[in-house]
């Protein structure tokens, strides 16, 4: 498996992950997150390979589509660029740092 595919499964998991079923999250998080085998999962459920295979897939896509229209995962990778820019450019600037501090925190990146 693609390590830059499971990456992003994983990161979009914890953004979308309140959207799922739990069947769906169960298998995402088991298939990505602790990277065990189809085998493994359906063994697990007492469902087939090919069915975990199958919901796995399909979640997938529903994860890139919740993704391409709600845009949170990108929009915060482009605010954690501007705030490491802005965090090197103003190091000097205390209040500028306690505002990025605190809008750090709301983002979770802290």
């Amino acid at each position: 498996m693609e390590i830059e595919k499971t990456n992003r499964m994983n990161a979009l998991f914890e953004f979308y992950a309140a959207l799922l079923t739990d069947k769906q999250m169960n298998y995402i998080e088991l298939y990505y997150a602790d990277d065990y085998s189809l085998a493994e999962i359906a063994e697990e459920f007492g469902v087939s390979r090919q069915a975990v295979y199958d919901n796995i897939k399909r979640t997938e896509k529903i994860l890139e589509a919740y993704e391409m229209k709600l845009h949170m995962y990108s929009d915060y990778i482009v605010r954690s660029e501007i705030f490491d820019e802005l965090i090197e450019k103003y190091s000097d600037d205390t209040f500028l740092q306690e505002k990025l501090s605190i809008l750090m925190s709301i983002d979770n990146r802290d």
